[in-house]
C-alpha cells in the first residue's frame, strides 16, 4: 500500500460482565496515544491519521493491549477512508464547519 496519509475512525465495544467496559476503552486510548500519530478522541469512537502502515499496525497494537489486559471479548469497528494519490485528512473534511 501506499505512504500517503489515510484517516479512519476506531470505535471499540467492550463485551465485559467482569469490569467496568471504558476500563477497555481507556487501555485503547491510551495505545493510541503513546503511538504517536494524529488522533482525536471522539464520544463514540476515535479518529486516527497515519500511513495505513501505521494506522493497521495501531490496531494490531491495540488489540494485543486489550488481550493481554484481559478484556474477556470486544468489538472493533473500522472505517477507513484512503486515497490512491494523495493524503486525506480529517482536517479538510471538517474545516468549514470549526
Amino acid at each position: 500500500m501506499h505512504e500517503f496519509i489515510i484517516n479512519a475512525s476506531i470505535q471499540l465495544i467492550p463485551v465485559v460482565t467482569d469490569k467496568h467496559p471504558y476500563q477497555c476503552v481507556d487501555e485503547a486510548i491510551e495505545v493510541i496515544q503513546q503511538s504517536g500519530i494524529k488522533y482525536e478522541v471522539g464520544a463514540f469512537s476515535t479518529v486516527v491519521e497515519g500511513t495505513y502502515s501505521q494506522v493497521f499496525d495501531l490496531i494490531n497494537r491495540i488489540n494485543e493491549r486489550l488481550f493481554a489486559q484481559g478484556c474477556a471479548e470486544w468489538i472493533t469497528n473500522l472505517q477507513i477512508q484512503i486515497r490512491s494519490e494523495r493524503d486525506i485528512t480529517g482536517e479538510e473534511k471538517t474545516q468549514k464547519f470549526k
